[in-house]
């Protein structure tokens, strides 16, 4: 029996299961009513039960590896790789067999569960992915290119959406695993990006929180004015985990945009031989508890989110994630720094230009590439990596733009840093 025969079959016996694929669509159990709930709770067990005795569950765990393995070897593209997320989704023997088989996306360059969207890339070799910009609904969707003509056929793996908010003093980007059902309220929420209101300083918010050695900024003081709504729906927590800042560049007098970002999670010595990104997560979506649901007030109207993108206090971050003054033994945990690579002047375009090597074809303010800053003077050299694009993006249609990325940034962060590249900036150009 050949290995895709073995995956229909368990398709057969179980029913379909690509609905636990990388393109899950959670509904929301706060819509359903009790009753309803308890009876799908109960066709789920049943299910659970019969899944957990079957033949497949019982297979020999020797002959269960060598399947999964040869199949996950096998389909390494997608659409085809829907194969091994099926297997893991047939019970919890195959899913632990299927963890252990298939590797983070910094290993093997690939994208196969939803928690690969938080996990690093590939160290050697870029994931190229294109955002395709919808300006009548204000949402952006993030898809993987499948092949080199991908851009010409619009064909694509969904990977992440979000959708733009304009409020009174900034900007938001609700950043969601479904491509149609974008909010807050969703179980598919996974983040958010927030600009203050000249479209100059950003704050990522990740849902999930960072490992306990991340450097991470002290919380600002806000003003929170009493408020009865609670919404109990929402994913819990949002956990600052990057500062982006566009120095003010009035009429373009300065050339080109100047960005830097600030990546709390990840460390200096991520870039470092033999340097990792510390607590990767192992599950997209945390199971919630009472106590984040209460976490979860919203307070979204009352809250004065203006000492969030103070002058001050972003230069205090910046200060702090680039100062000379730190002793040898924190260098190494001191936040990682991007800047956007300076771009050359062209005499016979008479234009700025950057080398994008094929995957950016318009002209755009909008386009960039990232790299590690340099050191700070009086320290060591950089090691290699600090000159290799680590994200790059750019025009190539209307409402088409490419977002490739590599190590040591995630898609969803990425992706995150990108949106603050579409919002309107009053000072910078």
């Amino acid at each position: 029996m050949s290995f895709r025969s073995i995956v229909r079959d368990v398709r057969d016996g179980f029913g379909s299961l690509s609905r636990r694929s990388f393109d899950v669509r959670l509904s929301g159990l706060h819509s359903r009513g009790k009753s309803q709930g308890s009876i799908n709770d109960l066709n789920d067990n049943q299910t659970l039960f019969v899944v957990q005795n079957s033949r497949w569950a019982n297979l020999p765990p020797e002959l269960l590896f060598d399947v999964i393995k040869r199949l996950e070897e096998s389909e390494s593209t997608w659409p085809a790789r829907k194969h091994v997320v099926a297997c893991a989704a047939v019970c919890k023997s195959w899913r632990s067999m299927c963890k252990e088989i298939v590797r983070t996306p910094e290993s093997c360059g690939k994208l196969t569960f939803p928690v690969s969207l938080k996990q690093p890339g590939p160290r050697d070799v870029t994931i190229q992915c294109f955002i395709k910009r919808d300006k009548s609904n204000l949402t952006y969707h993030l898809y993987l290119c499948l092949s080199p003509a991908a851009l010409l056929v619009e064909n694509g793996k969904f990977l992440l959406s979000a959708k733009r908010t304009r409020r009174t003093t900034c900007t938001e980007y609700v950043i969601s695993m479904d491509a149609e059902n974008i909010s807050r309220s969703s179980n598919t929420y996974i983040g958010k990006l927030r600009s203050n209101f000249l479209g100059t300083k950003f704050i990522i918010y990740d849902t999930q929180p960072p490992h306990s050695g991340a450097n991470l900024p002290p919380p600002g003081r806000s003003k929170r004015f009493y408020s009865k709504k609670v919404s109990p729906k929402v994913p819990s927590g949002s956990y600052n985990i990057a500062h982006i800042t566009y120095e003010l560049n009035v009429l373009g007098t300065r050339g080109p945009r100047r960005m830097h970002c600030v990546m709390h999670t990840i460390p200096t010595s991520a870039l470092e031989p033999g340097g990792t990104v510390p607590g990767q997560p192992e599950f997209l979506l945390p199971p919630r508890s009472l106590e984040d649901s209460f976490r979860s007030m919203s307070f979204s109207k009352s809250l004065d989110h203006s000492t969030e993108f103070s002058s001050s206090r972003f230069s205090e971050i910046m200060g702090a994630a680039t100062a000379t003054d730190v002793p040898d033994s924190e260098k190494s945990k001191m936040p990682l720094v991007l800047k956007n690579k300076s771009p050359r002047w062209h005499e016979q375009l008479q234009c700025w230009c950057l080398n994008f090597r094929g995957r950016v074809t318009i002209a755009s303010v909008k386009n960039f590439q990232l790299v590690a800053a340099p050191p700070a003077a009086g320290t060591s050299q950089p090691p290699p990596d600090h000159d290799k694009v680590i994200l790059q993006f750019g025009k190539v249609g209307k409402d088409m733009f490419t977002m490739d990325y590599r190590y040591p940034l995630s898609a969803f962060q990425a992706f995150a840093i990108c949106l603050s590249s579409f919002d309107t900036k009053l000072a910078c150009e």
